[in-house]
């Protein structure tokens, strides 16, 4: 399986590494990784799997997004997410 480089810099806790966006799970707050014209990029928000698709886990926003890989989303970020840091 391909290892995705996230802008904060490459995980090597063996938690931390990414799995195929076939397991991912229903909503639970993921972080995910794109590929686009760029390159491979995880997203910088959580996301939650829904039956209608993706969505922003902040938000409850529909994203028109095809992820590829998928990680729980870093308990760190989550807090700081709560105490009302905005991501776009």
């Amino acid at each position: 399986m391909i290892q995705i480089k996230a802008a904060v810099g490459e995980r090597t806790d063996h938690k931390k590494m990414w799995k195929p966006i076939q397991s991912a799970p229903f909503d639970r707050e993921l972080e995910l990784a794109v590929l686009d014209e760029e390159g491979e990029h995880a997203l910088v928000f959580p996301c939650k799997k829904a039956l209608s698709g993706w969505q922003n886990a902040t938000s409850g926003v529909r994203v028109e997004i095809r992820p590829t890989h998928w990680r729980d989303w870093p308990r760190a970020d989550r807090t700081i997410m709560n105490q009302g840091e905005s991501r776009p």
